[in-house]
């Protein structure tokens, strides 16, 4: 007898989403966590944001937490892209897709709170936190692993076992699995400022030499700024007053939002590409940012992690149903076939985006230009772009349709 059907390393948004969404099925799990779990956190001008797909508003929704993040979420219902100090331009708009948003501007305060609730109340479940991941050993039927947790050491046994710890994770350098990594030689300063002249639900992507540059619109008028910059220049930035920082901001960005102001303290982050060869080993799936990290252009990261959440969910769930041993390389060959060629495509994508904007050739800035001006002249061309980027293309998971795990056969 296993202790535990299934065990999550890392509970943070991906991990703890997954907990979330096995709640109430009928396997048995433990998700060990190293940092205590906070839900009481207050919101704060400057709160780190996320840019939620529409496509992961309906797995929350179908999970049970979103009602409790709705409240702070801002819809986005256009996105503007544009090259800048060029002709390039095209736009998104939430009514041509026939959608309530292209998206949700979310804190991950917001988020956190509303899993970790729901967390305290799922009757599957048990947390060990703070605690530790000593070591695991893989066996033909089985896992085994020593957890550290209240001073004491526990060995716990399981079927599978799920490594969600972020992109640094310690499960996936244990295993030494092969990587495709790049360092951009970029980073990307984050920082919220309030415009006088805000829109509300309108995005833009700017495209500029050193990278892009995404405003994101905030409640109460405020955007969250995510600023693409070469290394070289990051220490100037950061050390500009904050005059003189929204002065460089806004001939960057122009006046499409009136003059910006009440800009917030910035920090800035290394961007790179990492992605797993085999996200999936033996008796082990590597989910989230333990999988890949990718270039924040488009927003795709955290959205490409909550999509191997609903995959994996339905996978196991489904295998449970039918008597199958849900860490078995035959219940985990569906996920794995499934998710390969989302989480690469993905992962091209955006890479291919992070480079392509800032190659100063002319004719590739002109193709580039050509490109989003016959986008936006194509209404076809734009749905195919906007169902990808709401997360809505291919072969999409139950919870992503908004539906429980256990509906099968739709």
């Amino acid at each position: 007898m296993y202790d535990y059907d299934l065990v999550i390393v890392g509970g943070g948004l991906v991990g703890g989403s997954l907990a979330s969404a096995l709640s109430g099925t009928s396997l048995r799990v433990a998700l060990i966590e190293a940092a205590p779990l906070r839900s009481d956190g207050q919101p704060s001008y400057d709160e780190r944001v996320i840019a939620l797909s529409l496509g992961s508003r309906r797995i929350f929704e179908a999970i049970g937490v979103w009602p409790a993040m709705e409240p702070e979420a801002e819809p986005i219902l256009e996105v503007r892209v544009s090259d800048r100090g060029h002709c390039g331009f095209t736009s998104l708009h939430h009514a041509e897709e026939g959608a309530p948003a292209l998206g949700y501007v979310t804190p991950a305060r917001a988020m956190g709170q509303a899993i970790h609730s729901a967390l305290k109340y799922a009757p599957n479940l048990e947390v060990f936190c703070p605690a530790q991941l000593l070591s695991h050993q893989v066996r033909a039927n089985g896992v085994d692993l020593e957890v550290r947790a209240e001073g004491k050491t526990r060995h716990l046994s399981a079927r599978l076992l799920v490594a969600a710890d972020g992109g640094d994770s310690a499960v996936r350098r244990h295993l030494d699995l092969k990587t495709e990594e790049r360092a951009y030689g970029h980073d990307a300063i984050i920082t919220t400022l309030t415009p006088d002249r805000p829109l509300r639900g309108l995005a833009f992507e700017r495209f500029t030499e050193s990278g892009p540059l995404a405003m994101l619109p905030m409640t109460g008028g405020r955007y969250s700024v995510v600023w693409t910059c070469r290394e070289a220049d990051t220490a100037q930035l950061l050390a500009l007053s904050d005059e003189d920082f929204l002065d460089r901001l806004q001939a960057r960005f122009g006046y499409r939002l009136g003059r910006l102001g009440q800009v917030a303290p910035r920090h800035a982050y290394p961007l790179k590409l990492l992605l797993t060869r085999d996200s999936v080993q033996e008796r082990l799936v590597l989910i989230g940012n333990a999988a890949h990290t990718l270039h924040p252009v488009a927003g795709q990261g955290f959205n490409l992690g909550l999509r191997d959440v609903a995959a994996l969910a339905e996978v196991v769930v489904d295998a449970a149903a039918g008597g199958a041993d849900i860490g078995s390389p035959g219940a985990l060959a569906d996920y794995r076939q499934w998710r390969l060629h989302d989480q690469v495509g993905t992962a091209r994508l955006t890479d291919g985006l992070a480079r392509l904007f800032v190659v100063p050739w002319l004719p590739v800035r002109l193709a580039r230009n050509l490109g989003m001006l016959g986008l936006d002249l194509v209404p076809a061309a734009r749905h195919r772009l906007a169902e990808r980027f709401m997360g809505l293309g291919g072969r999409l998971p139950r919870l992503a349709r908004g539906l429980a795990l256990e509906t099968r056969h739709v």
